[in-house]
């Protein structure tokens, strides 16, 4: 599949006029109120895996097409957004967090670095998903789905909501996970290294 590969300079050129591209469309509905600006990426199709690193805020919502949305006031050369082979990749080092909103339709993977936050903006319906954090990433995710494995590294931290049939939970001590709104039917539990198992119908983890 064709590599496409989304520089914020050049969606600079595109807000200010300077160029235009096919696959992006700029807007600046309130600009006169508080200067917002969004950039929609609509030429990109059959997102399966997300990866996001640096000073990012992802907001993740299921639907029957995909579509990138970022909002910002200002774009970095440090910013970045690739689509390739099914993975999108999200990463920006700015001191400003970069806010990007996902539209999915087959995500089943989303593994997030640094201080990268991953928020579900409505509820995930994945058959099955696949969630891993790592150095001080966050994620707020309401899930309502088959099977799932969430693994948490590091110091990266977790709210958990909603319920699974199937759930692989792993983390370490220096992580953070609140799962008290989340169930599943079925539960492996692993915590640095040692796991427990659960068989009972919805029962908290």
């Amino acid at each position: 599949m064709k590599t496409k590969i989304f520089s914020f300079a050049a969606i600079a050129a595109i807000v200010l006029g300077i160029g235009n591209t096919t696959f992006a469309a700029t807007k600046n509905d309130s600009a006169a109120k508080n200067n917002e600006v969004s950039t929609v990426l609509t030429d990109v199709s059959k997102i399966n895996k997300i990866e996001v690193r640096g000073n990012v805020e992802l907001f993740v919502t299921d639907d029957t097409s995909d579509q990138v949305k970022v909002y910002n006031r200002y774009y970095a050369e440090s910013a970045l957004v690739q689509n390739q082979n099914g993975v999108l990749r999200i990463s920006s080092y700015a001191v400003q967090k970069l806010q990007v909103w996902v539209k999915a339709s087959q995500l089943s993977s989303i593994v997030a670095y640094d201080n990268a936050e991953v928020k579900s903006f409505g509820k995930l319906s994945p058959i099955e998903m696949e969630i891993t954090l790592h150095d001080n990433a966050y994620a707020k995710l309401d899930i309502d789905g088959y099977s799932v494995n969430i693994t948490v590294n590091n110091r990266a931290k977790a709210d958990l909501a909603g319920n699974a049939s199937q759930c692989n939970l792993k983390y370490n001590y220096a992580a953070s996970v609140n799962s008290t709104n989340f169930a599943a039917e079925h539960i492996v539990r692993t915590v640095n290294g040692f796991s427990k198992n659960s068989t009972q119908e919805f029962v908290g983890l």
